[in-house]
């Protein structure tokens, strides 16, 4: 009998991946054309911004935009933008009068050792709570930790930092309320500054993703190879590590990517909260100085971070599930 894809399973594989990775590229620039479009319909510009009272004078604010060739056409302005994105260009910081790669190096930096600590605290934890409590199904235990992530799933981010901020710095004085260092400072001078916004973004990611593992495990500990093995007489903790965890992380590898996305993407309530060195605040700044360039760069960054992550996470299900690696002859 004919393939039911007209070719082997390797090339279904090529094809299908090929077809992510295109559709990535073109997500990709189409969110570039949206946010260009977008931070130009911003009331003012960076002219206005930067002159304050003095953008009055019509002669000042017109030479002010000549200097910085807003006064041009946007497709014009636009096409320059995206031909300088395509050679490794970010631009420069109007207001900061310094090329953006250097205004965001440091700042993605602290961005992603924020992110990376909060992702290896959380993830492990919230997979591990999703298998327990699918295990220990319709327990006390179950009842009560379901119980409270759905509760942490409706709290907003700021109200979680709150009382964070209130119990741990106020009350107990064990961690710094906000961030006080340089934004270049080393590493190990940020780590006593993270804590608290590590707890109040593993409180909210372990939530979400534990739920998701939990309902995909309990639907692969019902599945008739899994029955089987038990009827085998195979032990559970080896079906659980060989053959659940595995199968039940499947559906769970997309929102991990997508939490993967909104830790290094910048976090930004959190890292405003806690006055936090990273793009998050970057952004929120540049926005109010309507450093429309910078502005443009890091949305179009924090859009790759997701896009490319996604990507990756679709790639892995590709590979891992059997269903789609397999073709029936």
């Amino acid at each position: 009998m004919p393939r039911p894809y007209g070719s082997g399973p390797g090339e279904h594989m090529l094809k299908l991946a090929l077809q992510r990775v295109i559709l990535a590229v073109f997500t990709l620039a189409m969110v570039a054309v949206v946010v260009f479009a977008t931070t130009e319909l911003l009331p003012g510009d960076v002219c206005t911004a930067f002159l304050g009272r003095d953008a009055r004078d019509v002669e000042r604010l017109e030479r002010c935009r000549e200097e910085r060739g807003l006064n041009r056409p946007a497709v014009e302005r636009f096409g320059e933008w995206a031909g300088g994105l395509l050679s490794g260009d970010l631009g420069t910081s109007v207001i900061r009068d310094r090329p953006i790669a250097d205004v965001i190096g440091s700042r993605l930096r602290n961005t992603f050792v924020l992110g990376i600590a909060a992702a290896v605290v959380g993830i492990p934890l919230a997979v591990g709570l999703g298998v327990l409590i699918a295990i220990k199904r319709d327990t006390a235990l179950d009842v009560t930790i379901s119980s409270t992530a759905l509760f942490a799933m409706t709290l907003p981010d700021f109200v979680t930092a709150t009382v964070l901020v209130f119990i741990f710095s106020f009350v107990l004085g064990w961690f710094p309320a906000v961030t006080l260092i340089n934004v270049n400072a080393p590493i190990a001078e940020l780590l006593p500054n993270i804590i608290l916004p590590i707890m109040v973004l593993t409180f909210v990611m372990v939530a979400h993703i534990m739920r998701l593992v939990r309902t995909s495990t309990i639907e692969v500990l019902a599945s008739d190879y899994v029955q089987m093995a038990r009827l085998k007489g195979v032990p559970f903790r080896q079906i659980v590590w060989r053959h659940v965890l595995p199968n039940a992380m499947l559906p769970a590898i997309n929102i991990v990517a997508l939490t993967l996305g909104w830790l290094l993407g910048g976090t930004t309530i959190i890292e405003s909260i806690f006055n936090y060195p990273g793009i998050g605040t970057l952004l929120l700044n540049a926005i109010s100085d309507r450093d429309l360039p910078l502005v443009q760069s890091l949305a179009l960054l924090m859009a790759l971070i997701y896009i490319g992550l996604n990507l990756i996470a679709d790639l892995l299900t590709l590979a891992l599930n059997p269903r789609l690696r397999t073709l029936r002859a």
